[in-house]
């Protein structure tokens, strides 16, 4: 049986927190109804899906690039980067990889690039599912720490209730640096 991973990446255009990723290779015996691009769904959908997914696929893991190596990389490389890991984590090699968008990071095993693969193939689907359930958890706990930024509610994307925050209450360690936002926020709190 040949083994194809999907993997796709949650988090690019947020100001704060980790890049996530997922692979994940479905079980063709057990095929899991409802999969979609995760943006489509709900995110009751989004969790109960997680839960199937995690319970019927062969393998799946989770990839990250923190907010330090986005900045010192840029945030493409470092979502190529956490690409690399998630893969690098599956319990089973792949013989092929899907990913979704227009690029693929360099790995051991072949690899296609599909624009909007999250919305056409299942695979993709089940990994942008697990990668926006595990950087949503990750929002709702930073949520907990730092109530004031509305984390709960933005996921950390550049929305006016952010960049608002971000004047007043100044950057968190978990902000990236290198964004222009965060960047000038540090500026103007520069003595």
């Amino acid at each position: 049986m040949r083994l194809v991973a999907g993997v796709d990446e949650v988090g690019r255009g947020p100001l704060v927190g980790a890049v996530v990723t997922a692979a994940v290779i479905l079980n063709p015996l057990k095929p899991i109804a409802g999969l979609a691009d995760s943006k489509k769904l709900t995110a009751a959908r989004r969790e109960a899906l997680a839960v199937i997914i995690e319970r019927d696929a062969l393998a799946w893991s989770l990839g990250r690039a923190e907010p330090i190596e986005i900045d010192e990389l840029n945030i493409l490389q470092a979502t190529m980067l956490a690409m690399q890991r998630a893969v690098a984590a599956l319990s089973l090699q792949p013989d092929h990889v899907l990913i979704d968008g227009n690029r693929c990071p360099v790995l051991p095993m072949t690899a296609e690039a599909i624009v909007k693969g999250d919305g056409t193939v299942a695979e993709i689907s089940a990994a942008s599912i697990l990668a926006k359930v595990a950087r949503d958890r990750e929002m709702a706990e930073l949520h907990a720490t730092h109530p004031g930024y509305g984390f709960d509610r933005h996921k950390g994307y550049p929305t006016p209730a952010h960049l608002r925050a971000l004047a007043e209450l100044g950057p968190l360690p978990q902000h990236r640096r290198s964004f222009a936002p965060v960047r000038q926020s540090l500026a103007m709190s520069a003595p």
